[in-house]
């Protein structure tokens, strides 16, 4: 039996941002709260969040990801030779939905030196009675949106200098978290997924990229990155099409990129959004090799109405004709709050979607 995950049942990290915390942000952003009294907000939001996963039956807990902004945006913004600045174009998502015009740009050169964000896996792992998850952006995030014209060419002239010194920045951060007792630290790559949809081809060919060629490159950044991963720690990855206000970005199934990802990225666990016809077929689970594990995201994050049980289980059983049941689990397919704002259902549906989760799984596959 497959022993990389604490539990069949789990979740991909971001949690609806309770009011208290909203409030905060914006008093602080207001210059009317210190930043310790947030901090201690946070503090205090964070037990709760904790308390609410544990109650629901999950053996792993996040911090709902509630001293972020953005998913990915403060992680990278805290690596060396990294600014945030202001950009013509926002991202634009299904509907009207769009991020703030802000991205990350490289204007240094790359490094991780000071500890960044391993202070909230500490909380996290004083306040878990189970295994306390750790997520963070896969290094794949800091080239895809802005591409060359993001990274500064008089610190890079050489691209592959910056995938280099991203990977090998990316080699500390992860030290760092081992050393503060990270044992389940998750990668969200939503760029790999992107590569599936022909339209984003399009745009990526339109810069002068070669998306086929980046598929590759993207492979061996991610691997540099985890080069020096040490024995002890399961490595997951999370993928999904975009997730901001119950919006999305991309489509198309994982068969582009399937082998690569589940054969040549040498990472242990992967998340699959899987609950939308956007996603594809099981298909490319028969790639999954026989040490690795699949879990299921079926039960959507985006919208409140929760999912049939039994709709669940034949779901589940369709994947298992292509790869066998016990390297499947079930979780959302996406965090619920991916940003600040959330996506568009309230804090008791939430609860509802891990519990249904959990439910599954311990019939599925018992309490394993």
């Amino acid at each position: 039996m497959m022993q990389h995950l604490p539990s069949r049942a789990d979740h991909v990290g971001s949690l609806l941002r309770p009011p208290a915390l909203h409030t905060a942000r914006w008093q602080r952003a207001d210059g009317v709260l210190s930043a310790e009294s947030l901090r201690q907000i946070e503090d205090n939001c964070i037990r709760e969040a904790v308390q609410m996963q544990e109650a629901v039956g999950l053996q792993a807990a996040t911090d709902g990801e509630y001293r972020r902004a953005f998913w990915h945006y403060d992680f990278l913004a805290g690596l060396n030779g990294v600014d945030m600045v202001e950009v013509e174009s926002p991202v634009r998502f299904s509907g009207a939905a769009q991020l703030k015009p802000v991205a990350p740009a490289v204007t240094g050169k790359l490094d991780y030196t000071n500890n960044h964000m391993v202070s909230h896996f500490d909380f996290l792992k004083q306040t878990a009675h189970v295994t306390p998850k750790q997520s963070i952006p896969s290094p794949t995030a800091l080239h895809y949106r802005g591409g060359r014209k993001a990274i500064s060419t008089e610190v890079y002239p050489d691209i592959d200098h910056f995938f280099h010194d991203l990977g090998l920045a990316y080699q500390k951060a992860i030290a760092a978290f081992a050393r503060s007792g990270c044992t389940y630290l998750q990668l969200d790559e939503v760029f790999l997924a992107y590569l599936c949809d022909p339209s984003q081809h399009e745009e990526l060919r339109s810069r002068g990229e070669t998306p086929e060629h980046l598929m590759q490159t993207y492979a061996d950044l991610i691997n540099l990155a985890i080069a020096n991963r040490p024995d002890g720690m399961t490595l997951a990855m999370h993928l999904c099409r975009g997730n901001f206000q119950s919006s999305w970005i991309a489509q198309g199934g994982y068969e582009p990129v399937a082998d690569l990802l589940f054969n040549t990225i040498g990472i242990d666990v992967y998340f699959m959004e899987y609950d939308t016809e956007r996603a594809g077929g099981f298909e490319p689970l028969r790639f999954l090799p026989s040490e690795k594990m699949a879990v299921l995201g079926l039960v959507t994050s985006k919208t409140g109405e929760l999912e049939d049980k039994d709709a669940l289980k034949r779901r589940i059983d369709a994947a298992a004709q292509y790869a066998p049941l016990e390297q499947l689990g079930l979780s959302p397919q996406c965090g619920f709050a991916s940003t600040e704002e959330g996506n568009i259902l309230t804090a008791a549906q939430q609860r509802a979607k891990l519990e249904r989760v959990v439910e599954v799984a311990d019939e599925v596959w018992g309490s394993a």
